[in-house]
């Protein structure tokens, strides 16, 4: 049998906002007065609006639960072609946050602008990667 590949798999990946919606990030319980629902319907409609240059996913957990909000901003492809890697923010919880993130992201996100210093105040180390579990199959006692 033969595998194909999608088109769209070598389409250019657009700067894409990764928010995490897992078991604190997006729950009211942990932060109260914040509009989960809300910040992730203006993140969607950013993107729409940007007609391709802006994409969001959710993810089901990022890891760094204590900074919740989390948001992940990916840069295009050509971007990381040149060295650009993902920017993790953390505590974003307010309009003003969300508007900063999207601004940059529109502005083209990593590799094509400059951080701006208030968005700095929000941005946090990704988690450490968790090692490979250790497989005992195929080892003789």
């Amino acid at each position: 049998m033969t595998w194909i590949r999608p088109l769209a798999a070598h389409a250019p990946r657009p700067c894409t906002l990764v928010v995490c919606r897992g078991c604190c990030c997006g729950d009211p319980r942990k932060n109260p007065g914040s509009d989960h629902a809300g910040q992730l319907a203006r993140l969607r409609e950013a993107a729409a609006a940007s007609e391709g240059l802006l994409a969001v996913r959710t993810s089901e957990c990022l890891g760094p639960c204590a900074q919740a909000n989390v948001i992940v901003v990916q840069p295009t492809t050509e971007n990381r072609r040149r060295g650009a890697r993902a920017v993790w923010f953390g505590f974003a919880l307010d309009d003003t946050a969300t508007d900063e993130i999207i601004a940059w992201a529109e502005s083209g996100g990593p590799g094509a602008t400059p951080l701006p210093a208030t968005l700095d105040l929000h941005r946090i180390d990704p988690p450490e990667p968790k090692p490979a579990p250790t497989s005992r199959r195929g080892r003789r006692r």
